[in-house]
């Protein structure tokens, strides 16, 4: 896997922006109550009628500490795919929603989510560098950061030594602490599943099973054997914008024919796209490539030379080969499929304005063991980089927006049904339940 911490910086700074004022943003500050009941509002229009949300769902901190507890710990975040610690032993550290967190390949073969947090006196037992010369608690992967290899998880501090199920194996000089039992402090587990290859937490331990309701997202994806893929590229980025900014600018491609004419638009127009009918845990749209791009893809892959191009992944059916698909799994988990690769997006919220993002790209192990795979790699990164370079500015642009005196509640195009799905998503979890369980679904654009 290529991992590299790619150093953007925007042309513009958007809480610089709003310091500039007076006040730190703005739009009138709203209470909690009346800030949902605006996100129910807009999120009750139908769509041909439908708004944005208030500008505070995206810049108040007391709506991000609303979404914290109850969607973004209360829910399922995808934090790795398998193919990232495919070997006993194999570790990737990340932190998310302020839990420091280890996604470990076990001895015994069970990939676990276990806190960082040693149990003695509270520290990160896999800080950035590992530890300290000669005192090395586990060995870093080249160019993955974060990612690494151990047969033990050694806290720096006082060398308490823990298995890799997180069970404290040694703790010296504690033989004088009276009523002291090992067993009882160990790296804390939390409740992990993983679905089509992907590895998911549950920080507050009270979301119901993964799976379900995802049944048919999984049948989509069955032919694509998302599991056995391989993640070759991932991509670092510190982006100045609210969480929400990035699902919405994913999901949606109405954008195609602003700011990525030059990348997307050529291949997949924004008129062409379509969202199917609303489903209760996800959102699932269409991205059928322009005509002349799914002939030309035809005659490609019957000469069967992929000396320019990735090859597709083996049994793909026409329609599969013909377009892109995009899933958003609620509330942050952002896959995009196309003929010859999957896109996935790991959302790190730091706040209301802030995200670490995570950008990968997945492929076939027969794509990964071509002679010219190499060359083929950097050509996907290079073409992953480009449009994401766009999206960066314009979702940066749309937070500077949310803090400016001109801001106002915008109208959406039948072609952002996605973004007004989400929204329909965050206003049913502000009533504690879940998208069409107090309402009809809402229709799909086509049969």
């Amino acid at each position: 896997m290529s991992s590299t911490a790619f150093e953007w910086k925007p042309a513009f700074e958007p809480l610089a922006f709003a310091r500039q004022s007076s006040t730190r943003t703005a739009q009138a500050p709203l209470a909690l109550a009346d800030l949902l009941r605006g996100v129910n509002e807009a999120a009750a229009r139908p769509l041909n009628r439908a708004t944005t949300l208030p500008a505070q769902a995206y810049t108040s901190e007391e709506f991000f500490g609303w979404e914290l507890d109850r969607v973004l710990r209360a829910e399922w975040q995808c934090l790795a795919h398998v193919s990232q610690i495919p070997a006993p032993g194999d570790f990737l550290n990340l932190d998310l929603l302020g839990e420091p967190l280890i996604v470990v390949h076990g001895k015994d073969d069970v990939i676990r989510v276990l806190s960082r947090v040693c149990p003695h006196r509270s520290m990160d037992i896999m800080p950035q560098g590992f530890g300290y010369d000669g005192h090395p608690p586990a060995v870093g992967s080249e160019g993955k950061p974060g990612c690494g290899q151990t047969r033990l998880f050694l806290c720096p501090y006082h060398a308490w030594t823990f298995e890799l199920d997180g069970q404290l194996k040694a703790c010296p000089e504690m033989h004088q602490a009276e009523g002291f039992c090992r067993d009882d402090f160990f790296l804390k587990p939390f409740r992990s599943e993983i679905w089509q290859g992907f590895v998911f937490v549950n920080l507050d331990g009270q979301a119901p099973p993964l799976a379900d309701g995802l049944e048919p997202m999984a049948a989509d994806l069955a032919a694509f054997r998302v599991a056995g893929l391989k993640l070759v590229i991932a991509r670092e980025w510190d982006c100045p914008f609210n969480w929400k900014v990035l699902v919405e600018n994913f999901m949606e491609s109405y954008h195609h024919l602003g700011i990525h004419h030059k990348t997307l638009q050529p291949l997949m127009p924004a008129r062409d796209t379509w969202t199917e009918t609303e489903h209760r845990r996800y959102v699932r749209a269409h991205l059928p490539y322009q005509d002349s791009v799914r002939e030309e893809y035809r005659a490609f892959e019957a000469k069967g030379d992929f000396s320019e191009a990735l090859p597709p992944v083996p049994g793909l059916g026409a329609r599969q080969k013909s377009e892109w698909g995009l899933f958003l799994a609620h509330p942050t988990f952002l896959l995009a499929t196309a003929p010859d690769r999957v896109i996935w997006y790991r959302l790190q919220p730091l706040g209301p304005d802030r995200l670490k993002l995570l950008t990968t790209t997945l492929v076939s192990p027969e794509a990964a063991a071509r002679d010219n795979f190499e060359t083929l790699r950097r050509r996907a990164e290079k073409q992953m980089v480009d449009f994401h370079l766009e999206d960066m500015e314009v979702c940066t642009a749309v937070q500077r927006g949310f803090y400016a005196r001109g801001w106002q509640p915008g109208r959406l195009s039948h072609l952002e049904m996605p973004v007004w799905l989400f929204h329909r998503y965050l206003a049913a979890r502000t009533r504690g339940v879940w998208p069409t369980d107090d309402y009809e679904p809402a229709p799909g654009q086509r049969p």
